[in-house]
C-alpha cells in the first residue's frame, strides 16, 4: 500500500487523482488532503478517503470545515498547513497539483524529508529546477512527472542516460488557434480560448495551451527533469493528441508513448512507479482514430515558444518572470483588460526589462518572481 498526499485535491488533476486512487483500493491510500477555498468538495473528499490531516488556503475557514468532517481529521490550513502535509511521517509520496508559486515550498520540504514527489505544478521546475533537482538528487528521492508530455518521455527513456539522446520531442495539440491566422488573434475571445479540442483542464492550463505557453513551460521543465540542455528539447505538434512524446535516440531510433488522451492513465504511472495497475479507464482503438499527422509549430503566431527557448537557454531567473508574467497577462486576459496576442506581447516586455540573476537562490528567484509580477500588472493595467 502506498500512501499519499494530494495537494490541490479540487482542482482537475487532484479530481483525476481520486479517481485513480478510488480505482486502486488495495495499493493506494490518501494520507493527507489540501484544497484551496471549495469547503464543499474538500470535505466530501475528507468523509470517501478519511485521511488523518487536510489543509485549508483561508485559516478564517478551519473552524467551519472542521465542523463538517469526522473528529479524528486534523485541520490546517495556509503555508504551514501545507509544509505539515509535505513532510507528514507516513507518507510514502507527496502530489502537488497546486496552480502558481505556492507549491515549491512544499515541494522542497518533501523532498527534504525524503519523500517522492509527482509534479503536475510547472511552476515548481520552471522556477527552480536547478534547485529542485539537485536537492532531489541529494537526498536521494525521485521526482515524477505527471504532465501527459514529460510522463511519455520518462516511459520511453526507461533510465537511458542523457548521452544517449538526440532529442526529446514534445507534442503539443496546436490548440484551438492552429489554423487561425495571426491578424485574427488580438480579436479572440475568452469562450473561444476555452474550448480546447482534446484536454477537459483548468482555466489557466486552457489558456496556456491555446497561446503555447504551456509547451513553452514544458520545455523548460523537460530540460530539468531530463538533465537535457534545451537545445536538445523540441515541440512537434500533433492535432490528435495520441502521441504524448517522443524520445528520439542517438543511433536514430524514435520511442513513443501513445494512449487516448486521460489524465488518470500519467498520474496512475506516478504514483505506482515502477509497477504498472491494471486499469480499464483508458482504452486506445487506431482503427477507430484513423491516422496521427504531425506539424512544424508556427513560431511566427505563436511567439510563446521562442520566448520560452529564449528563458531556459539563458536560465537563472528568467524562466520564473516568464512564468509569473504570463499568469499575470493570462489573468489580465480572462478579465479581458487584455488582448489574446497582448498575452505574449506582455510576457516579452517584461522579460526584455529584467536583469537576469545566475544561479539564483531561491529568495532571489522569489524576488524576481514579485518582480515580474508587478511589471506585468502594470503593463497590463495600461494596456487600454
Amino acid at each position: 500500500m502506498k500512501r499519499v498526499v494530494l495537494l490541490g485535491s479540487t482542482g482537475s488533476i487532484g479530481t483525476s487523482t481520486l479517481k485513480v486512487v478510488e480505482d486502486l483500493p488495495g495499493e493506494l491510500q490518501l494520507v493527507g488532503l489540501a484544497a484551496g477555498g471549495n469547503i464543499d468538495l474538500l470535505a466530501a473528499q475528507t468523509g470517501r478517503h478519511s485521511p488523518r490531516l487536510i489543509s485549508i488556503q483561508d485559516p478564517a475557514k478551519v473552524p467551519v470545515l472542521k465542523s463538517r468532517v469526522a473528529p479524528g481529521v486534523r485541520v490546517v490550513a495556509g503555508p504551514e498547513g501545507l509544509l505539515e502535509l509535505a513532510t507528514m511521517p507516513n507518507a510514502d509520496i507527496v502530489l502537488i497539483a497546486i496552480v502558481g508559486t505556492a507549491g515549491l515550498a512544499p515541494a522542497l520540504a518533501a523532498i527534504r524529508a525524503g519523500k517522492d514527489i509527482a509534479v503536475a505544478s510547472k511552476e515548481i521546475l520552471v522556477m527552480a529546477g536547478e534547485i529542485v533537482m539537485g536537492e532531489a538528487r541529494k537526498h536521494g528521492v525521485k521526482v515524477l512527472a505527471v504532465d501527459s508530455e514529460h510522463s511519455a518521455i520518462f516511459q520511453c527513456l526507461d533510465n537511458k542516460p542523457p548521452s544517449s539522446v538526440r532529442n526529446l520531442w514534445l507534442t503539443a495539440s496546436g490548440g484551438p488557434f492552429r489554423k487561425t491566422p495571426a491578424e485574427q488573434f488580438a480579436s479572440i475571445t475568452l469562450d473561444q480560448a476555452l474550448k480546447h479540442p482534446s484536454w477537459v483542464m483548468g482555466r489557466k492550463i486552457t489558456i496556456d495551451s491555446a497561446t503555447l505557453f504551456n509547451k513553452g513551460l514544458e520545455m523548460i521543465e523537460a530540460r530539468w527533469l531530463f538533465d537535457i540542455e534545451m537545445a536538445r528539447v523540441q515541440v512537434i505538434v500533433h492535432p490528435q493528441s495520441i502521441v504524448h512524446s517522443m524520445v528520439e535516440f542517438i543511433d536514430g531510433s524514435v520511442l513513443a508513448q501513445l494512449s487516448t488522451p486521460d489524465m488518470c492513465l500519467p498520474i496512475q504511472y506516478a504514483l505506482m512507479y515502477p509497477a504498472r495497475a491494471d486499469s480499464a479507464r483508458v482504452q486506445t482503438n487506431f482503427a477507430r482514430i484513423g491516422q496521427l499527422t504531425f506539424e512544424e509549430p508556427d513560431m511566427g503566431r505563436f511567439s510563446a515558444l521562442t520566448l520560452a527557448r529564449r528563458a531556459g537557454e539563458i536560465g537563472g531567473t528568467l524562466p520564473a518572470v516568464l512564468n509569473a508574467a504570463n499568469e499575470v497577462a493570462v489573468d489580465g486576459f480572462c478579465h479581458q483588460t487584455l488582448s489574446f496576442s497582448g498575452i505574449s506581447q506582455t510576457v516579452a516586455r517584461v522579460m526584455d526589462q529584467h536583469s537576469v540573476v545566475s544561479q539564483p537562490t531561491l529568495d532571489e528567484i522569489l524576488a524576481a518572481d514579485r518582480w515580474a509580477r508587478e511589471e506585468a500588472a502594470r503593463i497590463v493595467a495600461t494596456a487600454h
